[in-house]
């Protein structure tokens, strides 16, 4: 089995998925925009994952690789095959399906909680009620058409949904651990100006060992979830 992930920061990486993925016995192949725009063949892979990074999925003209990543991931979708986008990864999945990414009312930075929307589809990934959640984002996203609705927060509206039974994509990261946490505060510390939904940078850095425990496990639910693992 094979994952291949899309980077598009250095200080972006798999997180505590890529443990999962080597517990799991998964070859893992990346393509790094940042060092190459080379592509895999979507044949020899079993899971595409999108990684999050500080530029908007408007930015074509900046970073061109945009156009040809979304239509990747569209025939990925189209292929059947299982993706998950995380933070900017579900933007490119919204938009790759046709949904509109623009600012958010709100920047999210920081550890807030997210909810659960109420389904009765049985056939959708189940967050808890309520758990807290590392954010670090400034846009959203509509729904895409068809998508499920799975978590919402008080600073965003529309944070999970899940499209057919193997796309998923989350506006925060589940994926991160303290080394992450810290990564992604030196590199945007210019954003952490006071409001609502922004933490200083002590308030993040002093969340508890658990915190991340329940956050990690929960991706690896999310990852076994699209690969029908459970």
């Amino acid at each position: 089995m094979r994952t291949h992930y899309f980077q598009h920061v250095p200080f972006e990486g798999l997180g505590c998925i890529q443990p999962w993925l080597r517990k799991h016995d998964f070859q893992i192949t990346q393509t790094r925009f940042f060092e190459s725009t080379q592509l895999p063949n979507l044949a020899e892979i079993d899971l595409l994952v999108v990684m999050g990074g500080p530029m908007s999925i408007n930015d074509e003209s900046q970073f061109p690789w945009l156009l040809q990543e979304k239509a990747f991931i569209r025939r990925a979708i189209e292929a059947e095959k299982p993706v998950l986008g995380i933070c900017l990864g579900a933007q490119l999945i919204a938009s790759a399906l046709g949904a509109k990414v623009y600012p958010n009312s709100e920047k999210e930075i920081g550890w807030f909680p997210v909810e659960a929307v109420a389904t009765a589809d049985q056939s959708v990934f189940r967050f808890p009620p309520t758990v807290k959640v590392f954010h670090w984002h400034g846009e959203t996203f509509d729904l895409p058409p068809g998508a499920i609705h799975l978590a919402r927060s008080s600073g965003c509206e529309n944070q999970a949904f899940q499209v057919g039974q193997h796309v998923i994509g989350l506006q925060f990261h589940l994926e991160t651990r303290p080394e992450d946490a810290e990564q992604l505060i030196w590199h945007g510390r210019e954003e952490l100006q006071p409001a609502q939904y922004i933490q200083s940078e002590s308030e993040m850095l002093t969340a508890p060992p658990e915190r991340y425990q329940i956050v990690n496990e929960l991706m690896g639910r999310v990852v076994a979830f699209l690969l029908d693992l459970d």
